[in-house]
């Protein structure tokens, strides 16, 4: 399986990634990266925070975006070049988080495309803000 070709790919092309935030995703997340930060997996201690409460890490909600770029648009063998990224607002255990990405520029001479990427909450509030510089997958010699 290999995802779109930079001659398959045009501006304004998107994709979008949801999944609801679990307790778990955010244990396995610490596990994972070693981000034990009790903001995220000690709630006593994340009450008393400007949050009043634990929230996932932001890396976590990122994550989607890699999602969507490693596996819909461009899609499998996608090399992920650059990411920047504003944090907006927070996102909490039960929020569903819809990433988006969406092809802002393309340069077939480099093999390069450009998108936009955020990730919004179910009420529609944008809790991430960034750009993604990928170069998609090339076509099989035959």
């Amino acid at each position: 399986m290999i995802g779109k070709t930079i001659h398959e790919i045009q501006i304004g092309d998107a994709e979008e990634f949801a999944k609801t935030i679990s307790e778990a995703d955010v244990y396995l997340y610490a596990g994972i990266s070693g981000d034990l930060n009790p903001a995220h997996i000690n709630e006593a201690y994340a009450e008393k925070t400007f949050f009043k409460g634990r929230i996932a890490h932001g890396m976590l909600t990122a994550g989607f975006i890699s999602a969507i770029l490693g596996m819909k648009l461009p899609g499998p063998g996608t090399i992920y070049m650059k990411q920047e990224l504003k944090f907006l607002a927070p996102v909490r255990i039960g929020d569903t988080v819809t990433a988006r990405a969406e092809v802002t520029e393309v340069n077939k001479e480099k093999n390069r495309i450009k998108l936009r990427t955020t990730c919004s909450n179910q009420e529609g509030t944008m809790v991430l803000d960034g750009e993604a510089v990928v170069s998609p997958p090339k076509a099989p010699k035959k």
